[in-house]
């Protein structure tokens, strides 16, 4: 691999339209950021729209803030898909030539970073009095605009989305407090009540029914116990990497403590399901076929009440040595949610390949992150041998305590009714004005300081297991984890997710070395190409440049000082390997999945080689001064 060479980092920088106040370097981050004595940051591009005192996700109505949130959602996935430029006035005008239209959108902040806030659009031509246009009336006139057949079955799924949404900020609003068993770790999870900003369906959970989406969604406060069954020993299949002590724990044996108590007949293991999987899998014929021939037992649900968390289908029990990543067969955004067998295979490798040394290397370098383990699994053969879909289980480490604050990114930077506070506000928003009260310092340069430390403690470790090993992460916002000090100051990290891995085929020969047969049943080595593309997505365009655009449309820091720092950043880890820092230095444009284009394709994103699970656009690279 091609190392790019250190650049020398200068010691300040000077950035336009701002006062100095100089942030602290950290020991080894990039060069210090002069950021602007303001709690508000102005809207980036030609037209500064400033800050309308009304923010619609506020609206009493919680069904017209779901539906805000839907439009905007919407909206910011069309500007991004067809790399839209900023507007020269107040208002983005969107040609709609299928229906020989416009649509006129009030533009409340403009991102470079594609964090947009809009207002409710309306039709070119129509009078004042006409009737704005809803979040479906969207998906309908955006779907026409691409003439796919498939595109038909997004407006469901807006429609659902927005329905759930108004739900889970009615209920919010009603005590927006956390459960009340959670620890820090949960409380997060379950916080994300808009979900991802730039989805079309962040919400949509197709087959969950009212009564169940008050049982299983973590924005609700979900619990619930898990259903089991038992698997005769001749059909079970199962791999673990898990030790305690010093010893190895088996999968089975983990499976049988998670059920304690439980009566299961002889020569079976018990499985632990969700809820609704299990009631899904008693209408499959193969699984009746199993059941009937006595090599399934159905034991129904017991033992204590698990969590969802913010993928709904991991769930979480506070104090619980495990949690599990279960199969749950609705479509989620994307995707159905049922574990792939070389998923399986893929967590239990990359916790044995972290064990031939490769960890205590990485963790000399940055002793504040780690992966967390996914290190068994169980699932079930036919007679045959066929895989039997849908009964399959990853049993992953749970290394949080209830004192360890581990939130996702997309946690921090969700806006939700906040205890004690008026509005929608972010956890992220929080942090930053207690930080910036108890310094004195002001939140724009609070907010500096605290985006330098998560890129040294999160992202720059990233690029290291990158540059050394070739492994690239998925790392997204909701697949990343920050540790927050008693302060809220960043002070390590966490990567999650069985599925997020990428091997770079130019570092075969090393990782074989490190572990002989890796890859052979996982499907995890990736042509260096495609890493790069999916590398720049996940960790540069959704994770940091998404955090950026957070700060700015949150109205905490100037996106363009954010970006200007994260260039230093960048500059200064040339040096670790790495291709990424160089290409989004250096680039025009970028490659970005286009989840819009994706939901209207009528793609899932866990089906087929990995090159074409989902549709990718060119958008400017925001990077570029």
């Amino acid at each position: 691999m091609n190392a790019t060479p250190t650049s020398q980092v200068p010691e300040t920088e000077t950035y336009p339209d701002t006062e100095e106040h100089t942030v602290p370097r950290q020991h080894t981050g990039p060069a210090p950021l002069r950021a602007a004595h303001s709690g508000t940051a102005p809207a980036a591009g030609p037209h500064r729209p400033g800050t309308p005192a009304a923010d619609p996700l506020d609206d009493p109505d919680p069904q017209r803030a779901a539906d805000t949130a839907a439009v905007e959602n919407l909206l910011r996935c069309w500007v991004r898909e067809k790399n839209l430029p900023a507007p020269e006035t107040s208002t983005l005008r969107v040609p709609l030539d299928a229906s020989g239209t416009a649509l006129l959108v009030p533009v409340r902040y403009w991102s470079p970073t594609g964090w947009h806030r809009f207002g409710t659009p309306t039709l070119e031509g129509l009078p004042s009095t006409a009737p704005a246009v809803d979040a479906v009336t969207l998906a309908a006139l955006l779907s026409r605009e691409t003439g796919r057949p498939e595109a038909t079955e997004l407006v469901g799924r807006v429609a659902d989305s927005a329905r759930r949404t108004a739900d889970f900020l009615a209920a919010r609003r009603r005590d927006p407090r956390p459960h009340p068993d959670a620890d820090l770790f949960l409380a997060a999870e379950q916080s994300l009540l808009l979900g991802h900003p730039l989805h079309p369906t962040p919400k949509s959970r197709e087959g969950l029914s009212d009564a169940e989406g008050r049982l299983y969604s973590p924005e609700l406060h979900g619990s619930f116990p898990l259903h089991w069954f038992a698997v005769d020993h001749s059909l079970l299949v199962s791999d673990s990497a898990w030790t305690e002590q010093g010893r190895a724990v088996t999968a089975e044996q983990l499976a049988t403590g998670l059920a304690e108590g439980l009566a299961h007949p002889a020569g079976t293991t018990p499985l632990p399901l969700h809820p609704w999987q299990a009631r899904e899998l008693l209408h499959r014929p193969d699984v009746r076929v199993l059941l009937d021939r006595g090599l399934l037992h159905d034991l129904g649900p017991h033992g204590s009440h698990w969590h969802p968390t913010s993928s709904v289908r991991t769930v979480h029990r506070p104090g619980a040595r495990a949690m599990l990543k279960l199969s749950l067969g609705l479509r989620i955004t994307n995707s159905r949610r049922e574990n792939l067998r070389k998923e399986l295979h893929r967590g239990v490798e990359v916790h044995r390949l972290l064990r031939t040394g490769l960890v205590d290397e990485w963790q000399a370098a940055h002793p504040g992150f780690d992966i967390v383990r996914d290190p068994a699994w169980l699932a079930v053969d036919a007679p045959d041998g066929t895989p039997v879909p849908g009964l399959d289980l990853m049993i992953r480490h749970n290394p949080f305590g209830p004192g360890d604050d581990a939130v996702c990114l997309a946690a921090l930077t969700a806006p939700r009714p906040w205890p004690g506070a008026a509005g929608m506000s972010s956890r992220l928003a929080d942090l930053i004005g207690r930080l910036a009260a108890r310094t004195g310092r002001p939140a724009a340069a609070v907010s500096a300081e605290w985006f330098l430390r998560y890129l040294d403690q999160v992202v720059r470790p990233v690029l290291w297991l990158d540059g050394h090993a070739g492994i690239a992460l998925e790392a997204h916002q909701q697949n990343t984890l920050v540790l927050l000090d008693p302060d809220g100051w960043p002070v390590g990290g966490r990567y999650r997710d069985n599925q997020g891995y990428y091997f770079r085929e130019s570092h075969r020969a090393e990782l074989e070395a490190r572990l002989p047969g890796i890859g052979a049943h996982s499907d995890t080595f990736v042509s260096d190409q495609v890493t790069d593309e999916r590398f720049a997505y996940y960790l540069g365009i959704n994770n940091v440049l998404g955090l950026i655009g957070a700060f700015g449309a949150q109205h905490l820091a100037d996106e363009r000082i954010l970006l200007a720092a994260f260039r230093s950043f960048l500059t200064s880890a040339t040096g670790l390997g790495s291709p990424l820092p160089h290409r989004l230095l250096e680039a025009a444009t970028l490659r970005s999945k286009a989840n819009l284009l994706t939901r209207l394709h009528g793609l899932d994103e866990l089906v087929g080689p990995v090159d074409t699970q989902s549709v990718y656009v060119t958008i400017t690279n925001p990077l570029r001064p």
